[in-house]
């Protein structure tokens, strides 16, 4: 059974169809890169499995039970499945120790002595035990995108969701990034990424989906999907990203 899984997921802004019917499936500790010219439905699809937008037809499965249903309280399902934005979303009047604290003392009431030890280890998994301290105005872009991570990290999600983490980084940022990254595909992760990254997507993901006028016109492994399109759409993208 999948982890995560849509089935003839629809979304519209008006008249406009966003997603037109999206059948996706994510197995547990798999990495599944979205990938798709702006406006081709991968960022909508993101919150859509996040409930940030609720679907206009379809279904949304998480250990295959609905949670796409009108009416089901949203709070629950968004602590199992974290999400990361292209723009971080600090709070910069907080330190990035009191961000990645915040909605765990919230949600779980815990204490700040008692969250300590798990967010120290947390800054210091992603190269970050020096800057707790820090504002977010005394972070680099990268430093700032690795905080955010740990803010989702810090609700101890079972999914994580990353909507085009790099596109608002200088180019020289993007590899520490890419970098804490790899290292939460390592700890067994299940993650769904919307990204501009190929390279990166070669090298880690499980599966390329490859989005277009929303719906998924190809889905496989990367080496097949990036280096072997078979389909025309496909290729076309990929001639004009590289």
């Amino acid at each position: 059974m999948a982890k995560l899984e849509t089935r003839g997921l629809m979304k519209s802004f008006g008249a406009t169809p966003v997603c037109n019917g999206i059948d996706l499936s994510v197995a547990a500790g798999e990495m599944v890169c979205l990938i798709g010219a702006s406006g081709s439905g991968k960022s909508t699809l993101l919150k859509c499995l996040n409930l940030l937008e609720p679907i206009d037809d379809g279904m949304i499965l998480l250990d295959g039970d609905d949670i796409s249903v009108p009416g089901l309280d949203p709070q629950p399902i968004r602590q199992r499945i974290g999400m990361v934005f292209q723009s971080f979303n600090l709070f910069p009047h907080m330190t990035a120790a009191e961000n990645a604290m915040l909605a765990p003392r919230r949600v779980h009431r815990k204490t700040r002595d008692a969250l300590g030890p798990e967010i120290t280890a947390l800054f210091e998994r992603f190269g970050l035990a020096d800057r707790m301290d820090h504002y977010p105005d005394q972070l680099s872009g990268g430093q700032q995108q690795r905080v955010a991570i740990v803010r989702a990290l810090a609700m101890t999600p079972e999914i994580m969701l990353f909507d085009e983490i790099t596109s608002a980084l200088d180019p020289e940022l993007v590899g520490e990034v890419l970098d804490a990254l790899r290292d939460l595909r390592e700890t067994g992760m299940t993650m769904v990424l919307a990204t501009h990254e190929m390279g990166f997507a070669r090298e880690l993901a499980d599966k390329v989906c490859f989005l277009d006028a929303g719906v998924i016109r190809e889905e496989g492994p990367p080496e097949q999907v990036l280096n072997a399109p078979r389909e025309a759409r496909t290729r076309a993208f990929l001639k004009r990203l590289l």
